[in-house]
């Protein structure tokens, strides 16, 4: 159970306490860029691990069961954090909170089928559309991380808010097609 993989994977889960507190200071309004820097390297330290993870357990011939649960979960559990916080700090503010609700509800709505489907023994396996969801969605928050470690450069918040709507309509695409595949397994 504690192979490398599982053991990387359980450091992103637990690290997000620290990536939250990290931003937690421009939740109370505080413009702390040192706070958004450190955040930007934890959290594509996070991405790395995430990456290798996978590839390790799969080179090494270690996947496991835990991994297998926790890697998904990992991934929500970070996402969601990145995104509550990111809007509790207006980085994501206005309209653009529709993107980031769609993308917080399909995590949730996907889960849920996912366990459910489980249960019947059905196995929904991931798209490559949704390898692409994943992609811009770790590239908007990622951006939109950095965009408050480096104010001064405007384009950053712009590339972040333009791969969240991404990622947002990916989501939608993608959840439709999960939703699709669960509804014909229900009575």
């Amino acid at each position: 159970m504690l192979t490398l993989p599982n053991l990387l994977t359980l450091s992103r889960i637990l690290t997000v306490p620290l990536l939250v507190a990290l931003l937690w200071p421009a939740e109370l309004g505080a413009r702390w860029t040192t706070g958004y820097t450190l955040a930007f390297a934890l959290y594509c330290l996070m991405g790395i691990t995430d990456y290798f993870d996978g590839y390790l357990a799969r080179a090494q011939g270690t996947v496991s069961k835990l991994g297998v649960f926790l890697d998904p979960i990992a991934d929500k559990i970070m996402v969601g954090a990145v995104i509550l916080m990111l809007a509790a700090t207006r980085d994501i503010a206005g309209l653009h909170i529709v993107a980031a609700m769609i993308i917080l509800l399909r995590e949730i709505a996907v889960s849920g089928l996912r366990e459910f489907l489980a249960g019947l023994q059905v196995s929904v396996p991931v798209s490559r559309l949704a390898k692409w969801k994943t992609t811009f969605q770790l590239i908007a928050l990622g951006a939109l991380i950095l965009a408050g470690a480096v104010p001064q450069f405007p384009f950053v918040q712009m590339v972040g808010i333009a791969t969240l709507w991404a990622a947002a309509i990916l989501t939608l695409i993608t959840g439709w097609d999960y939703l699709r595949v669960g509804i014909s397994h229900m009575d």
